[in-house]
């Protein structure tokens, strides 16, 4: 029988690959993105002070329509940038969560472009 590996499990230890190399800082928080089959979730995140300064998802109050495709990638990008520009934040370093940076992550990434984040 041919055992199949568990996707999840590769894509936590590619995060923490990642993870090894970038860091937020109080200048240049991270912005970390999670997704799930039902919902996408972003944070901006200082890592020295271990503490998460903006987040946005699919699952708030305010907003409406289907939370798991591109058009509400995006929407949840501008929200958080819209949100990191009132508190301040014009970069960060973007974290894509062991993800392949393609569909929902690269539309979230766009977004917050658009919303007027640097990175």
């Amino acid at each position: 029988m041919v055992s199949r590996k568990d996707s999840n499990k590769q894509r936590l230890k590619r995060h923490a690959r990642v993870r090894g190399k970038i860091s937020g800082t109080a200048e240049c928080p991270r912005l970390a993105v999670y997704r799930s089959n039902k919902n996408i979730y972003a944070q901006i995140i200082d890592d020295v002070a271990k503490v998460t300064l903006v987040s946005a998802s699919t699952l708030e109050a305010g907003f409406e329509g289907c939370g798991s495709n591109k058009d509400a990638a995006k929407k949840v990008g501008m929200l958080i940038a819209e949100r990191a520009k009132a508190n301040g934040i014009e970069t960060v370093v973007f974290d894509r969560g062991g993800y392949l940076y393609h569909g929902r992550v690269s539309e979230l990434a766009a977004g917050a472009r658009e919303g007027g984040l640097d990175f």
